[in-house]
């Protein structure tokens, strides 16, 4: 593709040498670079691009888009300056692989919590209806059957748009994706057009980034403003955000709520272990999921599916054959009568949201066992709500480690405690290797009690410095139940 045809979308302010050139490959890591390729120059908030300029060319860059010019050109490259490379990075991308989300019904996800599950069912349900279809999600990318592992929630605006180019080649009609609040701050999906787009909740998290609760809101918000008039916006009008998220949106907006009145509604008419009896928009229906936040989710995958075109019969009968998420509110029983349950829940939110799911059920009978701890290198200030919140609702909690990445897990530990009152760590044991936190819960729960193993759900490692151990939270209750 020429270069005059990639930067004609975006705005420059200077550029350097000829833009009538091919361009074989667009790359914003310098060890990518092949010959013919642009180099995006990105500040990004470990490294600054504009310092692998010189490998990059070396690599066979033969343009560079940055945000500086150097004080020395090469002779023969093309420097094309402008204000971001980040706003830039995404339009750029877009047009060099065609413009695939002009080609797919493209639905994004976005929320604190529930990501995941809603934009993977509806995956597995416009499978089920026939569809060939992408998914983009924190578990795992898929085009149709082919799994690609996946290292963030969102991908940067080059691999995102390749991996939705390759979509639109194996005939794929709709793409879903999890958008998270770093992939919109940072423009990661700059350039896409959305069909749709579904708004879950908001609560605490990933303020190491952001600084303020504000900013995380705005930033999920963006996503919505950014929404055609032809597209649609399904927002929770249970969450106090929810309808800020669409104040400014241009898109068809619809609500949906558990709880009081909005455009699509659900309640709960019974629940056991093996999933709930609801009653969506008058309709009645037997799922395989438990716990308010998932008739939430359902429901916005309900919502999503009708708007997209599906009869709501058609899309309920589908619903009840769908089942959880890997590592979301996964189920496992012990030959002693023992349940453990294990899920992804990180944030204040979501462990009272688990954890109530759980009572729900258990409808007073047994005890509840919660194991949580949190993350290092990542928002230190949700810690000690962390610790009160799974206090309050657990008879007994312990605290371990969680991807203690180069912190002290113990000094993590010292954080989620000094949210406790004397009271409260009395139900409090702190074993800081995980592997015998799960065997101690086990040892200790009694015939009918359940164990809640909280924070990695899906992820089957442990993430101790900078390198990634082998640890499945799954695999360890099941070595503990012996089974």
């Amino acid at each position: 593709m020429k270069l005059s045809e990639l930067v004609k979308g975006i705005k420059t302010l200077e550029i350097v040498g000829s833009v009538d050139k091919e361009i074989a490959g667009v790359n914003i890591d310098s060890r990518r670079i092949g010959n013919g390729h642009l180099f995006v120059a990105m500040k990004g908030t470990q490294v600054d691009g504009h310092e692998f300029i010189p490998k990059a060319i070396e690599l066979g860059a033969v343009a560079v888009l940055l945000e500086e010019m150097p004080a020395e050109t090469v002779e023969g490259v093309t420097y094309i300056k402008v204000t971001s490379t980040e706003e830039s990075v995404g339009p750029v991308a877009t047009t060099f692989y065609g413009n695939p989300s002009e080609k797919l019904k493209l639905v994004g996800v976005t929320g604190t919590n529930g990501k995941t599950t809603i934009a993977t069912l509806l995956y597995n349900m416009f499978r089920k209806f026939g569809h060939k279809c992408g998914l983009l999600s924190t578990v795992c990318n898929y085009i149709e059957d082919e799994a690609i592992p996946t290292d963030h929630t969102t991908p940067d605006a080059i691999e995102l748009n390749m991996l939705l180019a390759r979509m639109v080649e194996a005939g794929c009609e709709y793409a879903f994706m999890e958008c998270s609040s770093h992939a919109i701050q940072q423009h990661r999906i700059g350039g896409l057009k959305y069909q749709g787009g579904l708004f879950t909740n908001l609560t605490r998290d990933h303020l190491d980034y952001h600084k303020t609760f504000e900013n995380y809101r705005d930033a999920k918000k963006m996503f919505f403003d950014n929404l055609g008039k032809d597209a649609f916006a399904i927002t929770n009008a249970d969450d106090k955000n929810g309808l800020v998220m669409v104040q400014n949106c241009k898109a068809k907006v619809l609500t949906y709520s558990t709880r009081s009145m909005a455009d699509l509604k659900a309640r709960i008419l019974e629940c056991h272990f093996e999933g709930m009896y609801l009653e969506i928009d008058g309709r009645e229906v037997g799922v395989q999921f438990i716990g308010r936040f998932n008739v939430s989710n359902l429901l916005a995958v309900y919502g999503a599916a009708v708007m997209l075109g599906k009869q709501p019969e058609d899309v309920l009968v589908v619903l009840s054959t769908l089942k959880s998420v890997s590592g979301r509110l996964e189920p496992i029983r012990s030959s002693e009568g023992v349940t453990a349950v294990v899920d992804y829940a990180h944030t204040p939110d979501a462990i009272v949201n688990v954890i109530q799911a759980l009572r729900d059920v258990m409808n007073g009978k047994g005890q509840l066992i919660t194991i949580c701890g949190c993350g290092g290198n990542r928002d230190a200030g949700k810690r000690p709500i962390m610790a009160q919140e799974a206090v309050k609702a657990s008879d007994k909690v312990i605290l371990t480690s969680d991807n203690p990445r180069k912190e002290d897990p113990e000094l993590i530990l010292d954080d989620m405690e000094a949210g406790l009152t004397t009271e409260q760590k009395r139900q409090v044991l702190r074993i800081t290797d995980r592997r015998q936190a799960i065997r101690t819960a086990v040892t200790i729960a009694q015939k009918g009690d359940v164990i809640l193993i909280a924070g990695k759900g899906h992820e089957d490692y442990q993430i101790i410095g900078d390198v990634k151990h082998h640890f499945d939270d799954r695999e360890e209750v099941r070595a503990a139940f012996g089974i």
